[in-house]
């Protein structure tokens, strides 16, 4: 006969620390984690670095291949500026995520603070599957080297 001891001390202690700490705790967190993300973005500037300036993608240094996320801070740099268009050119779906991602943390964070009711954005496993494949589409696009691919590489 197996009985079950409950959770382990490590489960408890994540148990305890989520449930005993005050709601705005994890959306203050995620908001600090966006804005450490800008702040090390406007700080390291880099849209003047040198390709391979530190830190530099491991996958790119190696292969020479440009990776799924190549750009995006190149790109997030451009819109903390309001230069949507360059930003498009550096990674165009991740323009395309972030009025999403945004809407997705304000409506999250203000239905846990404040208790606001915005409309939630529903997620299915289709669009996420539909996402995930123009996100893959578009990483091999931009490493074919013919025109008028050649456009996407950055």
């Amino acid at each position: 006969m197996t009985t079950f001891a409950g959770p382990d001390r490590i489960s408890r202690l994540f148990h305890r620390v989520w449930f005993g700490s005050p709601v705005w705790v994890a959306p203050a967190a995620a908001l600090a984690c966006m804005g450490s993300a800008m702040v090390y973005t406007q700080a390291t500037h880099p849209t003047v670095a040198e390709a391979g300036a530190a830190p530099s993608c491991l996958l790119k240094l190696t292969t020479g291949f440009i990776c799924p996320g190549c750009g995006g801070t190149r790109a997030a740099w451009f819109l903390m500026h309001g230069d949507i268009p360059a930003a498009a050119r550096h990674h165009a779906v991740f323009v395309f995520a972030v009025p999403f991602l945004l809407w997705m943390y304000v409506a999250w964070a203000g239905r846990r603070v404040f208790g606001w009711n915005l409309p939630q954005l529903s997620l299915t496993p289709k669009v996420i599957g539909a996402f995930l494949a123009v996100w893959g589409l578009w990483s091999v696009l931009r490493n074919l080297p013919w025109a008028p691919f050649t456009w996407f590489y950055v």
